[in-house]
């Protein structure tokens, strides 16, 4: 059975924890990370050095870094389905995967941790309005792509949407004025939001975290 620490509201660990529902796999979550702690514990060091979240062992195998993870489960349990099985194809999963944690990710964050997670008084709306526009930037390019096919890697739900998808949620959620999902990422959205294993994994509230930066 597999086992993921990392609590269930921490955004990387909600990608891990969709791939797993898409899967149905058996598995246990532990909760580690934020309010729970744990990351400094020796036996948890033993598994991630880097004392981050989330962490999957499966069997004899470990595996540290969300993307890393679901890649492991896609191709492990997933053949054929989330795990593209022609090459080309999966680069197309592949790319989407690395555009969003290198590209898009970094500015969602800085959105969520510069909106969310501080208290009004302390927000930076200068700097706040400039990722904002990087980051409708990225979402009209992703809106161009959408536009040609249903899903990332193309007619069909792969892990190249489990990424970027698990973003989507909290950027609806967020409110922020100005922050609008163009019109076929809102549709691959709701395309999205009708599987149940989003529903359970990525559709969670975060109402604890607003104005919270240490949490």
């Amino acid at each position: 059975m597999l086992t993921v620490w990392g609590r269930a509201n921490a955004f990387n660990v909600q990608k891990v924890m969709w791939a797993v529902g898409e899967l149905g796999v058996a598995h246990e979550r532990i909760d580690v990370g934020g309010a729970f702690g744990g990351l400094d514990d020796p036996a948890f060091l033993s598994r991630n050095p880097n004392g981050t979240i989330p962490v999957l062992n499966d069997g004899a195998v470990t595996v540290w870094e969300s993307h890393a993870i679901v890649r492991y489960l896609a191709a492990r349990y997933g053949a054929g389905g989330l795990w593209p099985e022609e090459p080309g194809a999966r680069s197309g999963a592949d790319l989407w995967m690395d555009w969003m944690q290198t590209t898009l990710q970094p500015d969602f964050m800085r959105l969520f941790w510069g909106y969310v997670r501080r208290p009004p008084e302390a927000r930076d709306w200068p700097r706040l309005r400039a990722v904002l526009r990087r980051y409708g930037k990225l979402l009209g390019l992703l809106d161009r792509h959408l536009a040609a096919q249903p899903y990332l890697a193309g007619e069909s739900f792969t892990m190249a949407d489990i990424p970027v998808g698990t973003s989507l949620y909290r950027t609806v959620e967020m409110g922020l004025e100005g922050l609008v999902l163009p019109d076929h990422v809102a549709a691959w959205h709701e395309r999205l939001s009708a599987r149940g294993a989003y529903q359970d994994h990525v559709m969670i509230p975060f109402d604890e975290m607003w104005g919270r930066e240490g949490y």
